[in-house]
């Protein structure tokens, strides 16, 4: 192959990359990094409620709140 080929190639995946990253950054995808690995640990136990209200088991269910105040800062 060409270095007439390849080197404009290799400009525009560059940019291309660094397009996305800024991106990324404008869109607030780095906002919260240790976040969402913290709420994974600390989940509930309980399963979550079917549209019944009942676990599996008949015990109250653990409900899942997505609303953005419920969300930890």
């Amino acid at each position: 192959m060409s270095y007439f080929f390849l080197i404009p190639v290799s400009i525009g995946l560059g940019l291309t990359g660094l397009c996305a990253f800024f991106w990324a950054v404008r869109h607030d995808q780095y906002d919260d990094l240790s976040g969402a690995a913290a709420r994974v640990l600390n989940a509930p136990d309980t399963p979550i409620a079917r549209p019944g209200g009942e676990s599996p088991d008949r015990k109250p269910a653990a409900s899942l709140d997505l609303t953005a105040a419920n969300r930890r800062p």
